[in-house]
């Protein structure tokens, strides 16, 4: 969630191997599958742990019918697999894709025509940062609309400038730039390391995109020592962040290797970034410097993803906001479509958007601000009806369709109770958090709000309200640019958390499983609650 005031699921048991460098697939959904199911092992990389996922999809009580004491599987350890793949948004598209495709999914490319049918399922990325996937149900018309939960991929953080190569007092460091509203303190002294996507030149003249993951710590910014600041901790820690906020790389040397000088005159300079960082890069690469014609790179923290607390109850992660709530929603439209059956009697389009540069206001290319999700809703329906459709068809699909924006929630801290508004205080472990807005800086409405508390009442999930005090500002998301820019009702909703936009979040291990469950349940039960209420008429 903006802070500036203004998955492994796969169908079947395998697992492909995680490497560090993600080659783009091509679209052909039979390579797409064979490389999805290359292994089926357990793994453990560096500190990483990967799990061999079940096959089985996760289904409650409710939907089942099944006893209320048995035991229902959780989707927790997936989560954490999923956070430890995703140190980038690049990394987080590139993992939902693989898992969509290992589903069964089929991937589209939006610069080609579109094959779509009743009960197929689908998906496509923009910028390999953003992604749209559907099912559609095997009764849908032409008019029936979307059910739709939207969410973000990217997070806060530090990205390397155009040319990033500095050295201060026998240091190589490295130029940063920030990127969205972190609380920049707190990645100071944490073992930091690279990850992102490169342009490489191929031997025959073409170009690959690649990402590229440094497992290892590469990088650290250090504070000053408290015998030279001796008033920090009374008068707080005020770092400038254009030179306090500079990672060192390495003590600089007189003897690069030789392999150093093999620069790539693709890059916009030949010493805009530091030989022994492009080294690092080719190596992981498996290619040449001079091969290297372009890098977009964020710095990331190693630690990994892990359960924490006394008795486990929290996640501790980077990027939970807002990867919990994307992984959230690409696992619900997988289990809720796993096999025919569950569209046998659909009427409407189960969908979800994941997008990308949400912390920088959505105004680009691959965010929410792009017409994107219209666009596919349009292209959808006038595949779906045979190019027939006319304007009045599409206008009454967004009538008749419902999002869900779904962004992590401050959870009250008990530090720091006064900064929440007395009656409307999230915690952690108690659900979904539905957030208001008098001035619209979330999209929900008293309808919106009402039938989807009305889900989770059906389904007996807990839910929450949050409403921000008068006298402090009030954050924003996607919600509100979807719901004015597409004409679709809208809910904003999302996980309790702590530490928004710390390199570091905490966020409750049920809150995680019970928002699985509500938007399963959102997808599943939706439309017999909607028809209940009219409200134009």
């Amino acid at each position: 969630m903006a802070a500036v005031a203004g998955f492994h699921l796969l169908r079947t048991s395998a697992l492909m191997k995680p490497t560090a460098i993600l080659t783009i697939l091509p679209h052909s959904a039979s390579t797409l599958f064979t490389t999805a199911t290359g292994n089926n092992t357990n793994l453990r990389c560096g500190n990483f742990h990967l799990r061999k996922f079940s096959s089985t999809p996760i289904r409650s009580t409710l939907e089942t019918g099944t006893s209320a004491s048995e035991p229902s599987q959780s989707i927790i350890g997936d989560l954490l697999d999923y956070l430890n793949e995703s140190w980038t948004q690049f990394h987080a598209t590139a993992e939902a894709r693989r898992q969509l495709v290992a589903a069964g999914f089929c991937p589209l490319d939006e610069n080609e025509e579109w094959e779509l049918k009743p009960g197929g399922r689908y998906f496509f990325t923009r910028n390999m940062s953003s992604l749209v996937a559907f099912a559609i149900g095997k009764k849908f018309s032409v008019g029936n609309g979307f059910h739709v939960i939207a969410a973000h991929t990217d997070s806060p953080c530090l990205k390397l400038k155009p040319k990033s190569a500095s050295s201060k007092s026998g240091y190589l460091m490295v130029n940063v730039q920030t990127y969205g509203g972190g609380l920049w303190h707190t990645w100071f002294d944490r073992d930091l390391s690279l990850a992102g996507r490169v342009i490489v030149r191929d031997h025959d003249g073409s170009f690959s995109h690649k990402l590229v993951k440094i497992k290892r710590p590469l990088l650290r910014v250090p504070t000053l020592a408290i015998h030279l600041n001796r008033d920090v901790n009374t008068d707080g820690f005020k770092p400038n962040l254009e030179t306090h906020l500079i990672p060192l790389l390495a003590t600089e040397t007189d003897n690069p290797s030789p392999d150093l000088n093999k620069k790539s005159s693709a890059l916009p300079s030949e010493d805009a970034h530091h030989q022994v960082l492009m080294q690092i890069l080719s190596d992981e690469l498996g290619c040449h410097v001079r091969d290297i014609a372009s890098i977009e790179l964020n710095i990331c923290d190693t630690q990994p993803s892990c359960l924490g607390g006394a008795n486990n109850e929290f996640i501790f992660s980077g990027r939970l906001d807002n990867l919990a709530s994307s992984f959230c929603a690409l696992r619900a439209l997988v289990d809720t479509c796993a096999s025919p059956e569950d569209l046998e009697n659909e009427h409407k389009i189960r969908m979800v958007a994941l997008f990308d540069n949400e912390e920088v206001g959505s105004d680009s290319y691959q965010g929410a601000g792009a017409p994107t999700m219209f666009e596919a809703m349009k292209r959808i329906s006038a595949n779906l009806g045979q190019q027939t459709v006319g304007e009045c068809s599409f206008a009454r699909a967004i009538r008749n369709s419902f999002l869900v924006s779904a962004d992590m929630a401050h959870g009250v801290h008990p530090n720091f109770v006064d900064k929440h508004e007395e009656n409307h205080r999230p915690v952690l472990q108690k659900g979904l958090v539905i957030k208001h807005n008098a001035n619209q800086r979330y999209a929900t409405s008293g309808v919106t709000g009402f039938l989807f508390r009305e889900v989770a009442k059906i389904h007996n999930l807990p839910v929450q309200e949050f409403v921000v005090r008068n006298d402090m500002g009030c954050g924003s998301t996607i919600g509100p640019i979807l719901a004015s820019g597409v004409g679709i009702r809208t809910v904003d909703c999302g996980i309790a958390q702590l530490s928004m936009h710390s390199v570091r979040e905490i966020c409750g291990k049920e809150d995680v499983d019970i928002a699985y469950r509500h938007f399963k349940a959102f997808y599943r039960t939706f439309s017999s609650i909607d028809k209940k209420l009219k409200v134009d008429f």
